[in-house]
């Protein structure tokens, strides 16, 4: 699995640079985001899927696992999607309305840079 983090400010960015999130990479994805918010103390976090084409639903639940590690430390995440084929299943599965989208790197960090 080839992914980068790194932190800013204070907000942790995870960027997989991998063209599918699926079954074969979710536990290993699961696993960094404990890591990051249990080990690290995070409260903000970014992921970052720009390089990710696909996913399946061992993907969308990773997303889901990253959303509630957040929300077990009253943090918040932000998820930068601009592929058009995972935005359509994350919205046909109405998961738009769980998790906060965001359509660049620049936006999520400005959005979490926000908050206190």
């Amino acid at each position: 699995m080839n992914y980068t983090i790194n932190k800013i400010d204070g907000i942790a960015i995870f960027t997989l640079n991998e063209i599918r999130l699926d079954a074969n990479i979710s536990g290993l994805v699961k696993g960094e985001f404990t890591s990051i918010v249990k080990e690290n103390s995070v409260r903000k976090m970014v992921i970052d899927l720009s390089s990710v084409e696909s996913c399946d639903s061992s993907g969308l639940s990773t997303l889901l696992v990253a959303n509630r590690l957040m929300g077990s430390v009253s943090g918040s995440l932000r998820i930068v999607c601009p592929s058009k084929k995972i935005l359509t299943l994350i919205k046909i599965t109405q998961l738009d309305k769980v998790l906060k989208l965001s359509n660049s790197y620049e936006e999520a960090m400005s959005e979490l840079k926000l908050l206190h």
